[in-house]
């Protein structure tokens, strides 16, 4: 019965109440493999990737032929910045599963990438290390060095906190990019634990980087604080609003749209999004976290996120941290 609510706890979307189901049901089963792959299939979606990649090693000792285990296990190897480790495993799941042609997809991608990167040049700064892949490049790796560290000071010292440790980035071609990240033909860019912009497109023109750069170091730094728990209004929205001084963007998108989404309705993925409607989400979003900014300031926002990367309830959390109820700070949004 544990094991049933901890997948189906998954398949809803809550991994939290998962991992707790799984927990229990592993001290009354710890030799079940298929229990180790929940709990480590629910870590990971928490990423408390060390409790996942020690419950899916478990369930690969225990059953050495599950696969799901082992492709989870690759896929925690490549958010992780283990590439090679990942091919590697994806390698013996294409093995296992030799009809499954979206194992064979992901391992041709994840080949490309690793070709790509392999070619690639580093430029190491204080706070950035920037991989581009030819000479021609070096001066647009040079620009995005520079336009790093300028976002680097004025975005922390907003939030009155700085990176653990240095961020990765790497600059594209737009073909590349779109083929590596497969993100939605509307984004500028992407961050997976690496920074990762299609040079040759939006990156190109100065006020351009500093802007898509500013956005994806935000999320750097909110993803330091909050790596689960937080809706994507959020999480996009001061994203946004930190590219730079000015939401007259914004302003005019909703002034412009037919309807504006709740914030609650914003809480899941853009990802789906036709460009209009992620335009008229991204505007919300961005006004909604300036008045957060302006309201309760960047070092009780910066609170709130730690809050949520603990683990606390978003509503709770939002009236402990902000001094207002989340559903008073929605309904004056909508006016």
């Amino acid at each position: 019965m544990l094991a049933q609510q901890g997948w189906a706890e998954l398949a809803a979307g809550n991994a939290l109440a998962a991992e707790q189901a799984f927990r229990e049901a592993i001290t009354l089963d710890a030799k079940s493999a298929s229990l180790h792959l929940g709990h480590g299939t629910a870590a990971f979606v928490l990423r408390r990737d060390a409790e996942a990649k020690v419950s899916l090693e478990r369930a690969l000792a225990l059953e050495p032929g599950l696969t799901r285990a082992r492709a989870q296990l690759a896929q925690l190897a490549k958010r992780q910045g283990d590439l090679q480790e990942a091919i590697r495993l994806y390698e013996i799941v294409a093995t296992e599963v030799p009809d499954d042609g979206g194992v064979r997809d992901t391992l041709e991608r994840w080949k490309r990438e690793a070709d790509l990167h392999d070619r690639m040049r580093l430029t190491v700064g204080d706070f950035f290390t920037v991989s581009f892949e030819g000479q021609e490049d070096a001066a647009m790796a040079d620009l995005a060095l520079e336009s790093l560290n300028r976002a680097y000071w004025r975005i922390c010292d907003l939030f009155g906190v700085f990176p653990p440790r240095s961020v990765p980035v790497v600059l594209y071609s737009g073909e590349q990019f779109r083929d590596i990240t497969r993100s939605p033909q509307w984004a500028a860019a992407a961050f997976d634990g690496t920074i990762r912009v299609p040079m040759r497109g939006a990156g190109e023109k100065g006020e351009d980087l500093d802007r898509v750069l500013a956005h994806e170091f935000a999320h750097a730094l909110i993803r330091s604080l909050a790596t689960r728990g937080l809706p994507t209004w959020l999480n996009e929205g001061l994203a946004s609003v930190l590219e730079s001084d000015s939401l007259d963007w914004a302003e005019g998108r909703i002034a412009k749209a037919a309807r504006v989404p709740s914030l609650t309705a914003l809480a899941g993925s853009f990802a789906r999004l036709s460009g209009a409607d992620a335009q008229v989400a991204y505007a919300a979003s961005a006004l909604a976290a300036r008045r957060l900014l302006d309201e309760a300031g960047g070092i009780a926002v910066a609170n709130l996120l730690r809050d949520l990367g603990a683990g606390a309830d978003f509503e709770a959390a939002f009236l402990y941290r902000i001094q207002k109820s989340f559903a008073d700070f929605q309904a004056a949004s909508q006016h």
